[in-house]
């Protein structure tokens, strides 16, 4: 029975990251995007992972996706507006991801995975407060990066969707 869900999820979730990429409305693939988000929470809960699938929920397909879909709206998106691209831009474009896709394909093959016997402390190590401690004291300085960083595409955001005044 897990082996169906598993299936089932996986089928959902590649499927709409491939019409996340190929959709030509940027409002249907947010919306594709934020299923794919809900599924990928769907196998967060099948490996019990609760902390994990409620954050994806939250912060992916809640704060991430509205700020995507207030960016799509306020830039207005429209093909009469949008210049033709070049042949040598989509060439290179091609290559990039060409390039970029061998490059993790490699990194998937060459990697070895790290199996390490844990002692058992009495810790839950889902809990909120267990997490929370080890953001706090191991990961403070990344996760203060990641704060700030999305602070600048935030910002980003706002620059780029404001209208320029015509002189």
């Amino acid at each position: 029975m897990i082996t169906i869900v598993f299936y089932i999820l996986a089928a959902i979730t590649l499927g709409t990251a491939i019409l996340t990429v190929l959709s030509k409305n940027p409002i249907h693939s947010a919306i594709y995007m934020i299923i794919c988000f809900f599924s990928i929470s769907g196998h967060f809960l099948m490996m019990n992972a609760l902390f994990l699938a409620v954050i994806n929920i939250v912060v992916y397909a809640g704060a991430i996706m509205v700020l995507l879909l207030f960016t799509l709206m306020l830039m207005n998106l429209s093909e009469q507006h949008e210049p033709k691209k070049k042949i040598i831009s989509r060439v290179a474009a091609t290559i990039s991801g060409c390039l970029m896709g061998v490059v993790l394909l490699a990194s998937i093959l060459k990697a070895t995975p790290v199996i390490e016997n844990y002692k058992t402390e009495g810790f839950d190590y889902q809990s909120v407060n267990v997490i929370g401690q080890v953001l706090l004291d191991e990961y403070l300085v990344p996760f203060e990066f990641a704060a700030i960083l999305l602070l600048v595409a935030m910002i980003g955001a706002v620059l780029i969707s404001k209208k320029e005044k015509k002189a």
